[in-house]
């Protein structure tokens, strides 16, 4: 005989990444109980997205992380981004956002993902209303009147955890959104991007700089220290011979792609490669479950709107929870999954249709998309769009992230 769930039971995460430990905290910071699964230890160094990409965190998203306890932990090693400059190899035109044309003091900023997953593991410690369950593996679910039972291996045997709402926070090959049957469309760019730091020969001054090419986009970033963040997009046939290279080889390549408007770049760090795809998951809930982050839309790290997309997943999700009795109810699911719609699809579509447009050879596209960049930056209400949606305040933003100024 099975028994029906509590609906005051805990919110079981599945994940304890970038986003799903966001979800965590903020669900603990609103006063719900959680249980968090990760199949990582509890170490910065242990968890896979705690890499060493450079994250652009959007204006948005550092309200959000302000609201939930995690800015303070990460203030310290971020980097504010003030201007950004868009342009072309071979088109005319560009397109430059400044924070003032915002009324803000910045757009954005920028932080190794390892600094805000170290910020992220110091407010866990603090949390009071949930559990975390770290190196443990979900190996099963199973429905049951009112929620889920789900089998978890950890290092002192398999346990049993029954709970209301199930959330899939485990990543683009989300081991919950198979099991829940819910299909994802997956298209391969069959291009790889290597991230790692350089020295510019003059001051970054704050500045955010990405350069499009048939090649795919190449990015850097303001860091701390005179240092920049170098984002290099190459076509998947050229990634073995590009990680091959010494530093001299891959400068000169960085050079010819991202242009000489910081000077001569030096000093490369390490470089990590990531293979290019976008996965879409069909739908976003399924009885008495959700997906967030990753594991509901993988998206190409063009305008870098992955983990800020993935926290205002979070933040909706926990800030819906935490205003009903039952968080696995049907209808606040529904009204989860009609608030996330107009962002995620908003944001997927630009990222999509940015790298399909921007960075395809043919050259009849040139005037057309020079003559865009021009209307982009001379034409206010446009511009102003863009810096709107660039900050993250698309759709209806969850509460947390919009801005406390008078």
């Amino acid at each position: 005989m099975t028994f029906p769930i509590h609906s005051r039971g805990p919110v079981l995460i599945v994940g304890g990444g970038l986003v799903g430990a966001s979800l965590a905290i903020a669900l603990d910071a609103a006063g719900v109980d959680a249980l968090l699964v990760e199949a990582a230890a509890p170490r910065a160094d242990a968890q896979p997205s705690y890499d060493e990409r450079n994250l652009a965190l959007a204006r948005a998203t550092v309200n959000g992380l302000e609201a939930i306890g995690v800015w303070a932990h990460a203030r310290e090693g971020a980097t504010a981004i003030r201007h950004i400059h868009v342009s072309r190899a071979g088109d005319f035109g560009s397109v430059r956002l400044q924070a003032r044309d915002a009324g803000v003091d910045a757009l954005g900023w920028t932080l190794p993902a390892r600094e805000l997953g170290a910020a992220l593991l110091r407010r866990l410690e603090d949390c009071t209303r949930l559990q975390r369950l770290a190196p443990a593996t979900l190996e099963g679910i199973e429905p049951l009147p009112g929620g889920w039972r789900a089998q978890v291996r950890t290092a002192e045997g398999l346990r049993q955890i029954d709970a209301p709402l199930l959330v899939g926070a485990d990543g683009t090959t989300s081991f919950v959104r198979e099991r829940l049957g819910i299909t994802a469309e997956t298209h391969d760019y069959r291009q790889t991007l290597f991230v790692c730091t350089v020295t510019p020969e003059r001051e970054h001054g704050h500045r955010a700089y990405e350069r499009f090419s048939d090649d795919g986009p190449v990015a850097l970033l303001p860091l701390a220290g005179r240092r920049c963040g170098l984002v290099l997009t190459v076509p998947e046939a050229q990634a073995a011979a590009v990680a091959a290279m010494d530093d001299t080889a891959y400068l000169a390549l960085a050079q010819q792609r991202v242009g000489w408007r910081l000077g001569r770049l030096s000093r490369p760090g390490r470089r990590f490669p990531y293979a290019i795809q976008r996965v879409a998951a069909s739908r976003l809930t399924a009885p008495r479950a959700v997906l967030v982050g990753n594991a509901t839309q993988t998206i190409h790290p063009i305008g870098a709107q992955g983990f800020n997309l993935g926290l205002r997943d979070a933040l909706t999700l926990a800030e819906l929870v935490a205003a009903t009795n039952d968080p696995g109810d049907e209808r606040l699911l529904a009204a989860y999954a009609a608030r996330r719609a107009p962002d995620r699809e908003g944001t997927m579509a630009m990222s999509h249709g940015l790298v399909q447009l921007a960075c395809l050879p043919q050259a009849w596209l040139g005037p057309l998309r020079s003559l865009a960049l021009l209307a982009c930056d001379r034409a206010s209400p446009l511009r102003n769009e863009v810096l709107r949606r660039g900050m993250g305040f698309r759709g209806e933003p969850p509460r947390a992230v919009l801005e406390r100024t008078p």
